[in-house]
């Protein structure tokens, strides 16, 4: 039986009958393990919705969580507790996943802000399944004229190879073209620590919260469209 409660709500403990938070995953009175609550992976945590967390910190509560809640615990407990356990397992390390890595926690928590990445952001490979078509990506306006570019050489270089000829010149750009997208890729990391601090940092103000929002998905789609032909320069520069 699944338990479906409002973050913020109380729940009842099933076996002792005391109140406790909607997100606990143990009674604080008996030490019950508590029906399966669907939440967001930072109430799962019973961390706050916030881009910067202590790494350290998540693994630690990670791993205790994970001997507390493993399955093998509940061998001999009713059928009800060891179907809580396996759902909160599932979920606990769905959370892990996501939550540990910095560009996935940032995206997962915009996504909970209702704010989705724009396509650009995604594998331009991709085939929408029911037309067919091949999904498009838009071009950061200042990379323009280097994508223009980056795209001749791009042909050039499949063109060398499938006559089987090598354009040693032709490499060394491609070469310098992938070193100057992971410093860009380096830089943006940076940039989004900046604005993680920012928004973490500006609870009491939505206008600037909204601003730094808008900042943080333009970064974030244009570091996905930069990945994207890093694909395509290292795809080429294989031999």
């Amino acid at each position: 039986m699944i338990v479906i409660a409002e973050p913020s709500k109380k729940l009842i403990c099933w076996s002792c009958g005391s109140e406790n938070d909607a997100e606990v995953q143990f009674c604080a009175n008996c030490g019950k393990l508590q029906p399966y609550m669907p939440a967001d992976y930072f109430s799962f945590f019973g961390l706050p919705r916030q881009f910067a967390l202590d790494r350290a910190a998540l693994e630690k509560q990670f791993y205790q969580l994970s001997r507390k809640l493993h399955p093998d615990l509940y061998a001999r407990a009713s059928a009800q507790e060891q179907q809580w356990s396996l759902e909160k397992s599932s979920v606990l390390n769905d959370a892990w996943r996501t939550l540990r890595e910095p560009l996935a926690r940032t995206e997962y928590l915009l996504s909970l802000l209702g704010i989705r990445l724009e396509e650009q952001s995604r594998n331009a490979s991709d085939r929408a399944a029911a037309s067919g078509t091949v999904k498009q990506q838009v071009v950061p306006s200042d990379l323009l004229e280097e994508v223009f570019e980056l795209n001749m050489q791009l042909e050039e270089m499949r063109m060398a190879k499938a006559g089987g000829a090598d354009d040693p010149e032709l490499r060394r750009n491609l070469e310098a073209a992938r070193e100057n997208f992971y410093q860009q890729l380096k830089v943006s990391e940076q940039d989004l620590q900046r604005l993680w601090a920012e928004w973490d940092s500006s609870a009491d103000n939505e206008a600037t919260r909204q601003t730094t929002q808008e900042k943080m998905v333009g970064l974030l789609n244009r570091r996905g469209y930069i990945r994207n032909l890093l694909r395509d320069v290292e795809e080429a520069l294989k031999a």
